[in-house]
């Protein structure tokens, strides 16, 4: 009986180092996914300014060249070339890790840098709608 009630201790102190170490591994996973989200839209951000510098398609006033929503990216713009065809610059928008949802927080180029509102003028940058703090003491929305 006593060795019974040992190996169950020894069990039960095993089990509860297992949890930790998987919930931490579940965090910098979601941690990876949200940077390599970021890293995504950011560059088709990017890339969406660069073509409408180089004048590839027409853009509207007010919007500094920058797309004007998310799903801009996505459904592509009509080029000036006599083929009208269609730039696009992402597959589909990724679902953001932190919330779990395809709702990212938006910053254009009149919002202060720290603004967690929209205008709606443009898309200049995005962030998550997390709150939550990241392993080095940040909040994932000034990612």
């Amino acid at each position: 009986m006593i060795e019974l009630i040992a190996a169950f201790t020894i069990l039960a102190l095993l089990s509860g180092m297992a949890v930790p170490l998987a919930a931490y591994k579940v965090r910098r996973d979601k941690e990876r996914e949200l940077r390599t989200a970021l890293k995504d839209i950011r560059h088709a951000i990017d890339q969406y300014k660069d073509a409408a510098t180089a004048n590839k398609f027409q853009v509207k006033v007010g919007t500094e060249g920058y797309p004007e929503t998310l799903e801009v990216l996505v459904e592509g713009v009509q080029t000036n070339d006599a083929a009208g065809t269609k730039l696009k610059f992402l597959r589909r928008i990724p679902k953001d890790p932190m919330t779990k949802s395809f709702d990212w927080g938006m910053r254009s180029m009149k919002d202060d840098p720290k603004s967690q509102s929209w205008s709606g003028d443009n898309v200049f940058d995005i962030h998550t709608k997390s709150y939550e703090r990241a392993r080095d003491g940040t909040q994932y929305s000034d990612w």
